[in-house]
């Protein structure tokens, strides 16, 4: 188990906050550090070495001026906002993915890191919606200064929001709300990222093996250029923090340790075009039968095993007279089991062999979009940690560790690491894939920059918690 840290600061910060700063033992940050195992261990890696006392640099200053630090920080961070809001970047436009990219890795090489701007490779993932060149991804590298452990921060760039859509709802601040398109998903995800490390950056804190930071410009379309990048790091780092949004607008702050698998089951239907008035017996209506198909398959849904089937998207015809030829639907698929995705399609399979018109020609095309991320005794270790630093600031902090619905690219950071696995380290939000109402808390800001700080502090001194039995 681990125990939080406080702030390292420079020397001449740390006497002018004397009275108030606070020490850990030496002794017992190297003991700590020691009894700590690392997910690359499990794996068979070489672990890496306990720091020295002197990596450690157990002289902290108080939780009371970081939490001043963090409120002087936020102008700063609403300014990033907007500039990343100002630019339109739906995760089909490259060309407004390519100016965020640009954006971000200046900011991450302004801030050290060893930046590349990653282009899809071959191994993109081809779903029906994935567009012929999908975004980048910009990934900075880290290098701390002997500390424990191997971190990756991850968010995303890209939105589910066309070009145009900006004007409809500019970026504007209101009481206690800061409104924009992508505001809350993801670009809030970003900011908090760069300004936490300007943070960082700014007390002279260096006391980590080395922090990952990769965001991609797919993941509303379920990352299919990242996913097999975003697997890879995540099996390469100790600890995998996600930012996707921490939470409601009315709080309290809220991670995740399990979200929910995503897939989309399409039905085809091939019918016969004819005459709607002359001679509608000379057709297959193709809207028929896929109305058919569709009401016998509406019960698929679970909520005991967390099993959602819901048909949403519908299209048919050609014009009003004409007995329609072709019609589809597609459904979105929820699990929290990867076998129910297997479940899923094998009945769905089954079922369009039971026709309404014989000669209709009815086919399936199914898509495992996003896998289930499920809580690990890894997670729920660091979730405790996080908790006590989090009552230590007085932030009131939710933890859940069953799916609620929702999807993210942390459960791709998780397919092949036993490294503890935590969404939502972004700020608290609303309206997310919305034209009217996406904003972020702004009271929300500094105290989530607080414990993102703390906790890479902590990891840096003591390296990733060690699950209980």
């Amino acid at each position: 188990m681990l125990m939080p840290v406080p702030v390292p600061v420079p020397a001449p910060l740390l006497r002018a906050h004397a009275r108030s700063a606070y020490q850990i033992p030496a002794l017992f940050l190297a003991i700590g550090a020691l009894i700590c195992s690392h997910p690359a261990q499990a794996q068979g890696q070489t672990p890496s070495p306990p720091p020295s006392v002197s990596q450690t640099r157990p002289i902290a200053v108080s939780l009371q001026e970081l939490q001043a630090m963090a409120a002087r920080e936020q102008p700063a961070l609403l300014k990033t906002l907007q500039q990343l809001v100002e630019i339109e970047s739906g995760s089909s436009d490259r060309e407004g993915l390519e100016r965020i990219a640009a954006v971000i890795a200046n900011r991450l090489k302004d801030l050290g890191g060893e930046v590349s701007v990653l282009e899809p490779g071959a191994d993109v993932y081809r779903m029906f919606d994935t567009p012929e060149k999908p975004g980048p991804m910009v990934q900075a590298r880290f290098k701390g200064g002997g500390g424990r452990g191997k971190v990756l921060l991850i968010a995303h760039m890209d939105t589910v929001y066309p070009r145009g859509m900006l004007a409809q709802q500019p970026f504007r601040i209101e009481g206690q709300r800061a409104y924009g398109l992508g505001i809350a998903d993801d670009k809030q995800g970003v900011a908090t990222i760069l300004h936490v490390l300007t943070l960082l950056k700014s007390v002279g804190w260096k006391d980590c093996g080395e922090i990952t930071v990769l965001i991609n410009g797919d993941e509303e379309i379920s990352s299919p250029a990242s996913r097999h990048r975003i697997t890879q790091l995540g099996s390469e780092h100790d600890v995998v923090m996600s930012f996707e949004g921490g939470g409601g607008p009315d709080g309290p702050d809220t991670l995740r340790l399990a979200t929910s698998g995503i897939g989309a089951a399409t039905l085809m239907v091939k019918g016969r075009s004819s005459h709607a008035g002359a001679a509608p017996e000379r057709g297959v209506n193709a809207l028929y039968e896929l109305s058919h198909q569709v009401l016998q398959s509406r019960d698929l849904s679970d909520p005991k095993v967390g099993r959602q089937v819901h048909w949403t998207v519908s299209r048919s015809g050609v014009v009003r007279n004409m007995i329609p030829p072709s019609a589809e639907a597609s459904a979105d698929v929820r699990v929290e089991r990867v076998e129910d995705f297997d479940w899923v399609e094998a009945e769905l399979r089954k079922r369009i062999q039971n026709k309404l018109l014989p000669e209709a020609e009815v086919s399936l095309n199914f898509e495992r979009r996003r896998p289930p991320l499920h809580a690990s005794p890894a997670s729920r270790s660091l979730a405790e940690v996080l908790k006590t630093l989090a009552g230590e600031q007085g932030l009131p902090l939710a933890v859940k560790d069953v799916p609620t619905g929702g999807g993210t690219d942390a459960a791709f950071a998780a397919v092949s690491t036993r490294a503890p696995v935590v969404e939502g380290f972004g700020v608290r939000g609303f309206g997310a894939h919305s034209t009217q109402a996406e904003y972020v808390q702004l009271d929300s800001i500094a105290p989530k920059m607080v414990l993102v700080a703390r906790t890479l502090m902590t990891l840096g001194a003591q390296g990733a918690p060690t699950p209980r039995p």
